[in-house]
């Protein structure tokens, strides 16, 4: 099993400065991503859930990994993470929650949240949107999630929430999801004493004034004591967003913060160069190792 491992800011600070320029050609790239439509998994009453699908060329098949976006919703940041899985032959789906739902793209308090089960079951209609595809390998299908998006991502692989939507009729299409990433996670609280059954690997900025480290820390120990294989990367000093090439050091005084009185308002924001890089580092190999190798 992998280590919860803190990572030293003087080697993160050595590598190259090319993460603004990788930025730049991936967004260039967007242009050829192709806008689909999948139902999702409401009993009852399936959802239809606009994304974007980013596919290599080729026949495949493919590995893919689905992207679940924060509560600023789909962003440049989010469609930059989906070339840059293309460029190293995924197929890369960003599912559109928000505009599902006719959200607007904030996070404020009085801002519309769905039931967290029907962003689960744009996760189960996706996963099942991919199975149909040929060029996707259904057995090598991963997730990722950015903040409120990260405790999707971790809930696909989390035994508890799978045996949960069962219970209400929603069943995960075997194989399902077999690995998952969470950047900065919301929910690890609600996580702490359960378990993931396929791995997991949680990047946080020991920062974070937005979702604190320390319950993602704290679900990861108790997952990895339990026998999970489950990790976490704490980037010292980094702050929410530190994945976000070109967001500057802010404080977003309008935004809902559950840590403070209230739950009203307020975090830090910003892009850490070293800690993007490592990070695009760790994904690279996680996805490579668990979706890849044969």
């Amino acid at each position: 099993m992998r280590a919860i491992l803190p990572v030293r800011r003087d080697i993160l600070n050595a590598m190259p400065r090319r993460t603004l320029v990788l930025l730049a050609i991936l967004l260039a790239g967007c242009a050829s991503a192709t806008a689909v439509r999948f139902p999702n998994a409401t009993p009852g009453a399936p959802r239809p859930i606009p994304a974007t699908e980013f596919r290599p060329a080729g026949d495949g098949p493919f590995p893919a990994v689905v992207l679940f976006h924060g509560c600023h919703g789909v962003s440049d940041s989010t469609r930059a993470w989906g070339a840059w899985f293309r460029a190293r032959q995924y197929v890369a789906l960003v599912v559109d929650s928000w505009r599902a739902r006719g959200f607007q793209a904030n996070c404020a308090p009085t801002a519309p949240d769905p039931p967290n089960t029907e962003r689960f079951d744009d996760a189960v209609g996706a996963l099942s949107y991919l199975h149909a595809r040929p060029y996707v390998d259904r057995q090598r299908i991963g997730a990722v999630g950015w903040s409120n998006g990260g405790v999707y991502a971790m809930s696909v692989v989390n035994g508890p929430s799978l045996e949960r939507a069962r219970r209400r009729g929603v069943v995960m299409p075997e194989p399902g999801y077999r690995a998952s990433v969470a950047f900065y996670p919301g929910g690890c609280s609600s996580l702490v004493h359960e378990q993931v059954v396929r791995p997991l690997l949680v990047l946080i900025g020991d920062a974070d004034d937005w979702i604190l480290p320390g319950p993602c820390r704290e679900m990861v120990t108790n997952m990895r004591t339990s026998g999970a294989d489950a990790s976490i990367v704490l980037y010292r000093g980094a702050y929410h967003y530190f994945d976000v090439a070109g967001q500057a050091k802010t404080f977003l005084a309008d935004v809902e913060n559950r840590n403070l009185p209230g739950g009203c308002c307020g975090a830090t924001v910003a892009y850490d160069r070293a800690a993007a890089e490592d990070a695009q580092r760790r994904v690279e190999e996680f996805f490579g190792y668990h979706l890849k190798r044969s």
